[in-house]
């Protein structure tokens, strides 16, 4: 199992992580909520619809921009980002999607399989040695 290189792109996992499926969440809400709006003829739950989608908007926009430099240690494709790769043959989506199957793995599993290599990385530092240890 691979490890992380620092904390900092531990953090940017676990926040992009969380960004992409409360993404994932606010699309299902907002046709949820525009439906209902529809047939009761409310403006209430129509603007909530609207505020989920907008929502969901500046959820990508944010997850795009934390997680634009995170990579896989082993093949350095970015796991989190669809790039049109071929992906490896053992790689699962969750409802259609890589990158959602990733995000929840990082978020619940405490690891995640990257789809384009297929090899695990864990949701933990590796410890770096010391110069002094290397004499």
């Amino acid at each position: 199992m691979h490890r992380l290189s620092s904390h900092q792109v531990l953090r940017r996992y676990k926040i992009t992580s969380l960004f992409i499926v409360l993404m994932f969440l606010s699309l299902p809400l907002a046709v949820g909520c525009f439906l209902y709006g529809w047939y009761a003829n409310d403006a209430v739950w129509m603007r909530n619809a609207g505020i989920f989608l907008a929502a969901g908007l500046v959820l990508k926009v944010l997850a795009f921009m934390i997680g634009e430099r995170l990579k896989c240690p082993l093949c350095m494709a970015t796991p989190l980002r669809s790039l049109g790769c071929a992906k490896h043959r053992s790689a699962q989506a969750l409802y259609g999607s890589h990158k959602l199957a990733v995000a929840t793995s990082v978020l619940f599993e405490g690891n995640f399989r990257c789809p384009y290599c297929g090899e695990t990385t864990g949701m933990h530092v590796r410890e770096r040695s010391s110069r002094s240890d290397l004499r």
